[in-house]
């Protein structure tokens, strides 16, 4: 069975931190964000990674929210979906961008180096530059092995 075969599935967050150049840990999406990552054995992905406690709107309706509530959704929010792509070679899993929350990254290419162990995966993302800080992420996920 290829590495790409044994992607195929469903993923739940266990873990998504910032590790800044200088060593520290920041926790991505909050103390404990939710999300989940979907391969297909048809090269098509898509994941979604949320902080749970982002605000609600207080109108209650999505065209109607403040500026600052609108900020604080998509800020706590990752969404896209696209096609991968597998190099075991390289360690490395590239998603293909079709669509993005984040305009500018439609069409791109990002590559994640993965480790993968049984039920664990664990990608890496090359280092970024977000809010002017140099950062890598490190997003740990579990196969999804029921609905519970």
């Amino acid at each position: 069975m290829t590495i790409r075969d044994q992607l195929v599935g469903t993923w739940r967050l266990v873990s998504f931190v910032y590790e800044l150049a200088n060593g520290a840990e920041i926790p991505a999406y909050g103390e404990r964000p939710l999300g989940l990552l979907v391969y297909d054995a048809n090269g098509f992905m898509t994941a979604q990674i949320m902080n749970p406690d982002r605000p609600r709107f207080v109108s209650g309706d999505r065209r109607t929210g403040t500026l600052d509530e609108l900020h604080a959704a998509v800020e706590g929010y990752i969404a896209y979906f696209g096609t991968y792509e597998v190099d075991e070679a390289e360690g490395i899993v590239t998603h293909r961008e079709l669509g993005d929350l984040f305009p500018n990254a439609v069409g791109t290419r990002q590559k994640r180096f993965f480790s993968l162990d049984g039920d664990r995966l664990a990608l890496r993302v090359p280092p970024v530059v977000l809010g002017g800080e140099r950062m890598t992420a490190s997003i740990v996920w579990e196969r999804v092995r029921d609905r519970a």
